[in-house]
């Protein structure tokens, strides 16, 4: 288990805003979002979600359901991004890591609702996954996608991620971003209290 204190999900809410100054409530899953997690990957395209799952499915299979809404089992997270549309909290968008403390890395993946893509919420959720991953004690953080994932690309270089061949499937590409931000560097208010709070309570401890 992650050494975050989750009793309380609500206090690593927090509120960004898009390039378009739309304002994005971003926050841990909890179960309640069980249904609608689902049907936010029914309602991306065949594209997205064959970019984002690197296979052709249609929605999340029932133990990948379950796994998607863990927060902190075996240092796994799973984060929403939720915007009101029309009077409703829906989600946009989509990201899940995952803590090695071994290796003191932390890989991730995200998704953005096609109707969303192009406002600049995958740039905000790098951003604030970077947060995260300081906040975790990480040293690196990485990510894969299909060579053909254009987008994804083109986000990860404007991110500052350097590129190397991934070492299992010549059909994907590996990018990666060294992390050397201390506790009281993060940008991230929230992540930020965190990761000092943490530093206090146990100076040495790993994430």
């Amino acid at each position: 288990m992650s050494t975050l204190r989750l009793e309380d999900l609500q206090q690593y809410s927090e509120t960004l805003r898009t390039r378009l100054g739309e304002v994005m409530n971003v926050r841990f899953v909890e179960p309640r979002d069980r249904d609608e997690i689902q049907h936010y990957f029914r309602s991306l395209s065949t594209r997205s979600r064959y970019n984002r799952f690197f296979g052709a499915i249609s929605e999340l299979p029932k133990g990948l359901l379950q796994e998607f809404l863990e927060v902190g089992e075996r240092d796994r997270f799973t984060i929403v991004a939720t915007m009101m549309v029309d009077g409703f909290d829906n989600i946009v968008a989509e990201a899940r890591y995952a803590l090695n403390v071994g290796t003191a890395t932390l890989e991730f993946g995200l998704s953005v609702d096609d109707r969303w893509q192009g406002h600049g919420i995958a740039t905000a959720l790098m951003n604030n996954l970077e947060c995260r991953a300081a906040a975790l004690r990480a040293e690196h953080m990485f990510g894969d996608t299909l060579r053909s994932n254009e987008a994804m690309v083109s986000l990860a270089r404007k991110s500052g991620f350097g590129f190397v061949n991934h070492p299992d499937d010549w059909k994907l590409v590996r990018f990666e971003k060294e992390i050397s931000v201390s506790p009281e560097d993060i940008p991230c208010a929230n992540w930020r209290l965190a990761a000092l709070s943490r530093q206090a309570d146990s100076p040495s401890a790993s994430a």
